[in-house]
């Protein structure tokens, strides 16, 4: 929901004032950064002190616009190397410092005229730390960023912001997505293949499987059974992306259907919450969403604490202490955040299905989690050998 006026980083940076609105009424005022005009989005932080062109370009932050928390963002510029998808997917920008001169080796362009080049609307030198405590406060909320012509008096840009649709009950993941299915060839030998339903998948994923000797079939979002099925796969993946799952039906039945057929299952993220509900599970809204590449979260089936990548704003409702009864098995909570106790995690114990909330393809973030990849190819590993004996 952008509308801009891009021009060229000197332009822009003549002054343009730029405000940003909250749907509460509170008021930010700042410089234009970015693509100049109005953009609407769900407000949200994320507390990474880097790894901001991975972010920009997480399909999973379609229609937000996220709030950078650390002061100084910028300084290394934008390469052609660190894009996760094939666009940036933020629906606006918010910054406090924004470098003035890139300084890295790979940069090719600054965050600035790369915003601006793909029309995302953001603001500079808003105190980011008083709005991320306000959103901490009250909750995400709606909001607005306006500069150019679209400024108006704030009564006048509080109606638009409010008129604007809410996160919860957005079904997006299909907007993100592949139209065409895509391979992605094992590095090395091919010991697996893996069907991989694209909810809004990040371009480190299949690499990290394909690192492991994994040929990746990257699937749209629409794909059916027979679809999945068609590649032989010896695991089915269900990725991240964006929006309300309570609004994914088609996921979820999908995934019944692998669960069904008892083939080794991964999901992360998204995935993660449409684990869930085929479990019979369900889904609600975080008040602000974990978003940074520094939350901790143990994992319960070893006791080991990782430092993780996140970015959700909806979570499991399943109980922490007790295995669950479901249509396939017995199932438990097997990572879990210690910031708040935030279901992080899904395992059947009857089945070989697990989830995660966060990101083990770390990009950007730490790579405590990629233990998770080789989890996976573990299972499929036993499914193998003992559909050999069967």
């Amino acid at each position: 929901m952008t509308t801009s006026d891009q021009g060229t980083a000197s332009q822009r940076q003549k002054a343009a004032p730029a405000v940003l609105v909250l749907e509460d009424g509170r008021t930010f005022r700042g410089r234009a950064y970015g693509a100049v005009g109005v953009t609407f989005g769900e407000a949200v932080f994320s507390t990474g002190m880097t790894g901001y062109q991975e972010t920009l370009t997480d399909p999973s932050y379609h229609r937000q616009v996220v709030v950078m928390t650390a002061p100084h963002v910028g300084n290394t510029g934008i390469n052609d190397e660190d894009m996760e998808s094939r666009k940036i997917w933020v629906s606006g920008y918010v910054v406090r410092d924004p470098a003035r001169v890139p300084s890295s080796w790979r940069s090719r362009r600054t965050l600035d005229d790369e915003l601006a080049a793909q029309g995302v609307v953001g603001i500079s030198g808003v105190d980011t730390r008083a709005l991320t405590r306000h959103l901490r406060e009250r909750g995400a909320m709606r909001v607005g960023i306006f500069s150019g012509d679209a400024l108006a008096d704030e009564a006048t840009l509080l109606d638009q912001v409010r008129e604007a649709p809410q996160m919860k009950g957005a079904s997006l993941y299909e907007e993100v997505a592949t139209e065409e299915a895509y391979v992605v060839p094992a590095v090395g030998e091919k010991k697996f293949t893996v069907a991989a339903v694209d909810l809004g998948i990040k371009g480190m994923t299949p690499h990290r499987m394909a690192e492991r000797g994994i040929e990746v079939h990257v699937l749209p979002a629409t794909a059916t059974v027979e679809e999945i099925y068609a590649v032989a796969p010896d695991g089915v993946f269900f990725s991240n992306g964006p929006g309300d799952p309570e609004q994914a039906d088609h996921p979820v039945a999908l995934m019944r259907a692998v669960l069904e057929r008892k083939t080794p299952l991964f999901g992360i993220c998204f995935g993660n919450q449409i684990l869930g509900r085929a479990l019979g599970f369900g889904t609600y809204k975080l008040k602000y969403g974990h978003r940074g590449i520094n939350q901790p979260v143990q994992d319960r089936t070893t006791g080991k604490v990782e430092v993780t990548a996140h970015n959700h704003g909806f979570a499991v409702d399943a109980p922490l202490d007790q295995v669950s009864e479901t249509p396939y098995g017995r199932a438990e909570v097997s990572h879990v955040c210690l910031n708040d106790q935030v279901v992080e995690g899904l395992q059947l114990l009857d089945r070989p299905a697990f989830s995660v909330q966060y990101h083990p393809e770390a990009a950007a973030g730490p790579h405590d989690a990629a233990y998770l990849f080789d989890r996976f190819t573990t299972m499929m590993n036993t499914a193998q050998r003992e559909g050999q004996r069967a």
